[in-house]
């Protein structure tokens, strides 16, 4: 059955892969972004050329926390469902600038979630994260956790969007899935994010800052995989009512950062120049994601290994840098 989804974040990296492949499936897309200055314009810009002239897709560029535009913007469209991806990402720049965070995350998502009750759409998948889960020590991590010990601004934001969305869900009946998304990685990723950052400094003979003695691990996920959840929750959200629920999506199997390095090496054919730094504030030992509950309900089952996700994303990443 063919919707019309609104993608916040359509621009960005997950969002422009998703936005591709809803449209690629016969849906209308509504995309909105800001452009927000966290990267380069031109790198979003890029990202949206894929599919900006397709015949179903219409593009709004606004602030999700300026609630009149938004609210002006949606007036007239009868909307299925909203996939809310947008918002300020990574830890370490959100300790610089909490308020910030506060207002693209929490702010922005208040918003949505009042424009939803106003217009009577019912049915919202909202990107939290793995940060959630803070430096628990249970793996791997289940939805059923506590989560209430965030150790950064970015994730106390996804934890209180979470709270707010199961508010309006009991107070207006909204339908909502929190995905909670562990490193994507792959083409387009955010050149703030380390597999991009190291392919670049690999590449050009650059030294590459290691924090930590590389034993810390991520539970990257290929982006086509998430893409993947992110579309089953869309497919729940359309087959059920009622609905309130968080999963997972990880791949779970975490890599040391020693292994993704080693990784990036092989894919590059260049050794890494690594000097090793202390940790860094706000950083989380290991990040493992337990995702049976997605598998049984939104029928999720990774398809990509790490080691062929770093390979399509150097390749990718020369195929750019050689336009």
């Amino acid at each position: 059955m063919q919707s019309t989804i609104v993608v916040t974040g359509c621009a960005g990296f997950i969002g422009s892969h998703l936005s591709e492949k809803l449209l690629a499936e016969g849906n209308q897309v509504i995309g909105i972004d800001n452009f927000d200055p966290f990267y380069d314009r031109q790198v979003k810009e890029r990202n949206l050329s894929a599919f900006r002239n397709h015949p179903h897709f219409r593009f709004i560029e606004v602030d999700l926390a300026d609630f009149e535009a938004l609210s002006q913007e949606l007036e007239k469209d009868t909307i299925d469902v909203i996939v809310h991806l947008a918002g300020k990402a990574g830890v370490r720049p959100s300790i610089e600038d909490p308020q910030g965070y506060i207002r693209a995350n929490i702010l922005a998502t208040q918003n949505i979630l009042d424009v939803m009750k106003n217009k009577g759409t019912k049915k919202l998948a909202f990107a939290s994260s793995s940060s959630v889960y803070g430096n628990t020590k249970e793996t791997p991590f289940h939805e059923k956790q506590d989560v209430s010990q965030p150790i950064s601004p970015y994730a106390f934001t996804k934890k209180a969007c979470e709270l707010i969305n199961y508010t309006y869900h009991s107070l207006h009946g909204l339908d909502i899935i929190n995905l909670r998304f562990f490193t994507v990685f792959g083409p387009r990723q955010r050149p703030d994010l380390a597999i991009h950052k190291f392919t670049k400094l690999i590449l050009n003979g650059e030294e590459i800052q290691m924090f930590g003695d590389g034993s810390t691990s991520r539970d990257y996920t290929y982006y086509e995989d998430t893409v993947a959840g992110i579309r089953g929750a869309i497919s729940y959200l359309n087959a059920n009512d009622s609905v309130y629920e968080t999963f997972n999506l990880g791949n779970n199997q975490p890599v040391k950062l020693s292994v993704m390095i080693a990784a990036i090496e092989k894919a590059c054919g260049m050794k890494a120049n690594v000097k090793q730094m202390p940790m860094q504030p706000g950083d989380v030992d290991i990040t493992f994601a337990n995702i049976e509950k997605a598998k049984k309900l939104l029928g999720y089952n990774p398809q990509y290994s790490f080691e062929e996700g770093v390979q399509n994303f150097v390749d990718w990443y020369r195929e750019v840098q050689a336009i």
